[in-house]
């Protein structure tokens, strides 16, 4: 049996931040839930988070994860003090006890299994994940035997200049046999300059302890500051950009471009410079995003060219092209093989197959047929003042350039709305609709000083 605690407990000071640490967003994600879902990728039995300073935040962070125990840890007086709270919960656990940080998003559902897998392997009390840093400067040093095994770990500040040499620290990750640390952890003293309980104080009464280097030693960072928010960032992005790169994703300029880790590329999507895609977002094969484009919990299909576009919680359809400067939202859906352009506006619209709106256009709560053209500077007045209202354009209708449909409102099937009308009452099919009034003309009306002449 495997149980995961979590160290959720702290301020994070240095984040100057009225947020807890550990609720700080990275990629789309809190600190901890990216901890929390690498350690659930290893189905464990039970998963404890230890909350203290600002736990109501951490709590709705992690609403929507179902089975979590949040244990309480009221003053935090250090590592230790904090699992010395599980003595309670964890009463008659006979398993594996895994303890990671809130703050170590990096942190790979790989290394965590090979943890517990060295750690059962080897019949182990405890075992540490290490990491070998280029430059361990101000870490303590982690020192074993050939086998691993840890013989004693030496604070910076107590080591000789050749034992700085070791570049082994501990990642402040960890497995243990919860029965064995159960019975030390009443143990633990506060005999130091901080005053707290330490958890690496187990080691002096637990054997054998061993330790297991992870691969790749950034997936050790902790996260303290905002600058270190933001090496960890670039750390993230690095990692998905070169997945997907080598999955068959062509990215001009990959450092410019960012992709939350919950993002589907297929192979053959073409990322251009300065795009940014986020959450739950899905694009096709043959798809071409960018440049300067943010494409958020949308789905993108085959063949589609999005240029400077800003597409949020909304699909389209194969073939079509969006941008420049368009914003599609609120749930709209744009049939395959449309034309949405220059600066136009879908809000909450669906449009049918091979319908454009080119240029200068607000649709928003209107439902468009196929083969639809929408002319530059048409509006759909859908909002009263208190209520939006729906607007309805069937097949092969076209409106005129500088037109306003007042919702709510239908206009029929092949229905020509004329240029510069204002409808405001339903237009059956196969109409011509001209809401306009008559022009006026009235020739010698100025003198040719351009002075208005008196009648």
């Amino acid at each position: 049996m495997l149980a995961v605690a979590i160290l959720a407990a702290g301020k994070g000071t240095r984040m100057k931040s009225d947020l807890p640490k550990v609720v700080h967003e990275l990629g789309g994600r809190s600190l901890v839930k990216r901890v929390l879902d690498a350690a659930t990728a290893l189905s464990p039995k039970r998963r404890l988070i230890i909350v203290g300073y600002g736990q109501a935040l951490v709590r709705e962070a992690l609403a929507a994860e179902p089975g979590l125990e949040f244990v309480e840890q009221a003053e935090q007086l250090g590592t230790g003090h904090a699992i010395q709270q599980l003595l309670e919960p964890l009463q008659g656990f006979t398993g594996d006890l895994v303890v990671l940080t809130g703050d170590t998003p990096l942190l790979t559902t790989q290394t965590i299994a090979d943890l517990v897998a060295t750690h059962r392997d080897r019949h182990a009390a405890a075992t540490v994940l290490t990491a070998l840093l280029p430059d361990p400067t101000g870490y303590g040093r982690v020192f074993c035997d050939r086998n691993n095994q840890i013989e004693c770990i030496i604070e910076h500040r107590d080591c000789t200049d050749a034992q700085r040499q070791n570049q082994r620290v501990s990642a402040g990750v960890y497995c243990f046999k919860w029965p064995e640390l159960a019975e030390i952890l009443p143990k633990l003293s506060n005999n130091n300059d901080q005053k707290e309980y330490y958890l690496t104080e187990v080691f002096n009464y637990l054997s054998p302890v061993f330790a297991q280097d992870v691969e790749d030693y950034e997936e050790s960072f902790g996260i303290n500051s905002r600058v270190q928010l933001a090496h960890a960032y670039e750390v993230l992005q690095s990692r998905i950009r070169d997945k997907w790169m080598r999955l068959g994703v062509t990215m001009n300029l990959p450092d410019t471009i960012t992709i939350d880790d919950t993002v589907e590329l297929e192979p053959n999507v073409i990322i251009e410079p300065q795009t940014h895609l986020r959450g739950y977002t899905k694009i096709k094969s043959g798809s071409v995003i960018g440049p300067g484009s943010l494409i958020e919990n949308s789905t993108i299909a085959e063949n589609c060219r999005v240029l400077y576009a800003t597409v949020e919680d909304s699909q389209i359809g194969a073939g079509c092209r969006v941008g420049p400067y368009t914003h599609i939202s609120k749930e709209s859906i744009v049939g395959d093989r449309c034309r949405v352009g220059n600066f136009v506006e879908l809000k909450k619209t669906r449009m049918g197959e091979n319908t454009n709106a080119a240029h200068l256009s607000y649709l928003g709560d209107a439902t468009l047929g196929n083969r639809v053209n929408i002319g530059a500077g048409t509006v759909t007045a859908n909002y009263d003042g208190f209520n939006k209202h729906p607007t309805v354009i069937g097949d092969r209708s076209k409106t005129g350039a500088n037109s306003v449909l007042v919702a709510p409102i239908q206009i029929g099937k092949n229905v020509n709305i004329a240029s510069g009308s204002v409808v405001t009452t339903n237009v059956e099919d196969n109409a011509l609709a001209i809401a306009r009034a008559r022009e006026t003309i009235k020739p010698d009306y100025y003198d040719e000083d351009g002075r208005k002449k008196v009648k």
